[in-house]
């Protein structure tokens, strides 16, 4: 089935400069990147993004953890993305992440682990529209193509 996904890297992907491996990963799935771009830190943003785990014990580390750095988000489209995507990002704790996956790769632990990825379809949609407006996204076979007209706005 055709899904979705929001994809963040994370500060600590950014610092790293691993961002172009993170890419390359969805990539090599046959995954079609609907929308990219860097975000500086916005807590209102992130606390909304992240506000299922408001009150947590880990939540207000975590938080300034992602408020120490821009990060880049992503949207992906591809079949069973979500399952497949997280096989890629591998388990939370990057010390217990599976061999091979983005977390044992280049995460350091639980919160620094380089790359948030949807866990349910449901949540994609929810995230997706907190990150993106829908016009900053290529929807349509001619927009990933780069066919779609080009833009009247002249650059001086």
């Amino acid at each position: 089935m055709k899904q979705r996904t929001c994809i963040l890297i994370k500060p600590d992907g950014i610092e790293k400069k691993v961002i172009g491996q993170i890419l390359t990963r969805f990539e090599d799935q046959g995954f079609q990147l609907l929308g990219i771009k860097m975000v500086p830190a916005n807590q209102e943003k992130l606390e909304n993004f992240y506000s299922e785990h408001k009150g947590k014990t880990f939540y207000d580390h975590f938080l300034n953890f992602m408020l120490s750095g821009p990060i880049v988000a992503t949207v992906w489209e591809g079949e069973d993305i979500i399952l497949r995507s997280r096989q890629i990002i591998g388990a939370t704790n990057s010390k217990e992440a599976e061999i091979g996956s983005l977390r044992n790769l280049y995460g350091t632990d639980n919160r620094k682990n380089l790359v948030h990825g949807s866990d349910s379809s449901i949540s994609a949609e929810r995230e997706i529209k907190i990150m993106f407006h829908e016009s900053e996204l290529c929807l349509n076979r001619d927009c990933a193509l780069g066919l779609n007209e080009p833009s009247q706005t002249k650059v001086p």
